[in-house]
């Protein structure tokens, strides 16, 4: 079981291994949220937002906790800029209208011996949708300033024509340009408030 300081000390609940109770604030600079979809059917192709935030509550009784977070549509970088400004145009995530996508816990439970179920709504282009996070504590620590964290990874798929996203190319051979599933992938470190 981890346990790396005073500040973040992790307990066992039910077996599993959970961060001590607490409000905990995502920290950008060391987190990453990215997705990644198929192009031509076959390559993947990864983007990750720069600019995000969020908080993560965790109860004393775990199926309580919650987590928030904002994320700013415009800050997609893919490492091509002309791709990067189709997304953000109106085929794709519409950032004039809709700057920021969503998400907001509903629940949380357990899912086998070291992972959770985080359930929650996911809003982009203003259209919100039940999704599933495959969702795992990574451990804690108290980084050189004396600041508790706590570690987190999740992942997810998505259908974007779920959420109004269906712009896409058919290519002679078969299928299209841009797959319908997209991957959600984030590792994040959050700070334990004082």
């Amino acid at each position: 079981m981890p346990t790396t300081g005073d500040l973040t000390p992790t307990r066992t609940v039910e077996g599993r291994a959970v961060p001590a109770p607490g409000t905990y604030t995502i920290d950008p600079s060391h987190s990453n949220v990215e997705a990644m979809a198929r192009h031509l059917m076959l390559s993947k192709v990864r983007g990750h937002f720069a600019q995000f935030s969020g908080r993560i509550v965790v109860a004393d009784d775990i199926a309580a906790s919650s987590v928030e977070v904002s994320i700013a549509a415009a800050s997609i970088d893919t490492r091509d800029a002309n791709r990067d400004e189709h997304l953000r145009s109106a085929d794709f995530l519409d950032v004039d209208a809709h700057p920021e996508l969503t998400f907001r816990s509903t629940g949380v439970e357990p899912a086998g011996s070291d992972r959770w179920t985080l359930h929650g709504d996911l809003t982009i282009r203003g259209v919100a949708r039940p999704v599933a996070l495959d969702l795992e504590f990574l451990g804690d620590a108290t980084d050189p300033w004396g600041n508790a964290r706590a570690l987190f990874s999740a992942t997810t798929e998505i259908d974007r024509e779920d959420f109004r996203i269906t712009w896409n190319q058919a290519l002679e051979t078969g299928g299209v340009l841009v797959s319908k599933k997209l991957r959600i992938e984030l590792e994040i470190q959050a700070v334990r408030e004082s």
